[in-house]
């Protein structure tokens, strides 16, 4: 069994099961869940270990701050905050917890999904100014659409498990997976034969080179019909520009947005800001706060998977 003394920075909302645990195992927690990236390299310069969300980028200076460091979780499935490849030339060991809150997500994208297509939250804002407008809201049903899913790991399979009852046509591309796609899914050997007849397309992809402004003004013209498009991964897998010019020429029928190109709010700069106050204010754009893996179980699944890889990989 490996060494388990030291200390471990708690940078990110976590179960109170996860300290526990690290406790236990002989760590010392620190916990600063809202610690800024120039105050971290105070903080990890005697860790080996780091527990991190979306707050912090482990990249090589940060690393190379903490010259102890052997381990660092990442609270959920966005790797691209911690440079891994440098990490693994210092024999740190990298964990991720998709396996924590990829049911959350399946769930928060099928909930945006029927949000849009038939019309809740802009009805139900209507309302609260008293209209009453049926026809206007006139909805559009799953049945019978061809669904796409790019990118078929813990997040795709999970929305597509939550679209098995909607008798719909679920379709998935993943470039890096050759097997364990479910035979009730249809597997595109392309991105061409899925753009050829998706309705809707969503997108699980993490954040690199070859998935940043996936969704731009070449995509939206390679697809056949006009389409649905969702974003659950990562701001930066849609062009928000082009997303916008799409929705406008009505190629893009409609968007759900949980994620966006800067966020929060607070730091978007103002072209972008204008760019999401105007899509907003449509009828057809769905945003959410990045709140689609942010549940009570969630926290506490992924809190769990961490554990149990620290705890594996430590020996116990």
């Amino acid at each position: 069994m490996k060494n388990n003394s030291g200390r471990v920075l708690i940078a990110a909302p976590v179960h109170a099961m996860l300290t526990d645990g690290l406790t236990d195992l002989g760590f010392d927690c620190i916990h600063q869940e809202n610690i800024t990236q120039a105050a971290a390299f105070d903080l990890v310069r005697d860790c080996v270990g780091v527990i991190t969300s979306t707050r912090l980028q482990l990249d090589k200076e940060l690393i190379n701050a903490a010259p102890g460091l052997r381990w660092i979780g990442r609270m959920g499935s966005g790797m691209e905050v911690i440079d891994t490849a440098y990490a693994a030339e210092k024999n740190i060991a990298c964990f991720a917890s998709p396996e924590g809150n990829c049911n959350a997500v399946g769930e928060h994208a099928l909930g945006m999904l029927l949000t849009l297509t038939r019309r809740i939250a802009w009805s139900q804002s209507e309302i609260r100014q008293g209209l009453w407008l049926r026809e206007k809201n006139r909805g559009i049903e799953l049945e019978g659409k061809n669904i796409g899913i790019i990118g078929y790991g813990h997040t795709g399979a999970s929305f597509a498990k939550k679209l098995m009852g909607f008798d719909v046509r679920i379709m998935a591309y993943d470039k890096y997976r050759e097997d364990g796609i479910p035979q009730h899914v249809v597997k595109c050997a392309s991105l061409e034969q899925l753009m050829r007849h998706a309705d809707i397309i969503s997108f699980h992809v993490p954040l690199q080179d070859d998935t940043r402004n996936y969704l731009n003004e070449s995509f939206i013209e390679r697809m056949a019909k006009p389409f649905i498009v969702i974003n659950t991964s990562r701001g930066g897998v849609v062009d928000t520009a082009s997303l916008s010019r799409g929705i406008a020429t009505g190629k893009i029928i409609g968007a759900c947005l949980d994620v966006l190109e800067q966020e929060p709010l607070a730091s978007m700069d103002a072209g972008m800001r204008g760019l999401l106050d105007g899509l907003i204010r449509l009828p057809n754009v769905v945003v959410t706060p990045h709140i689609a893996g942010y549940t009570f179980e969630a926290l506490y699944k992924m809190s769990k998977t961490l554990l149990n890889k620290i705890t594996h990989y430590m020996g116990g």
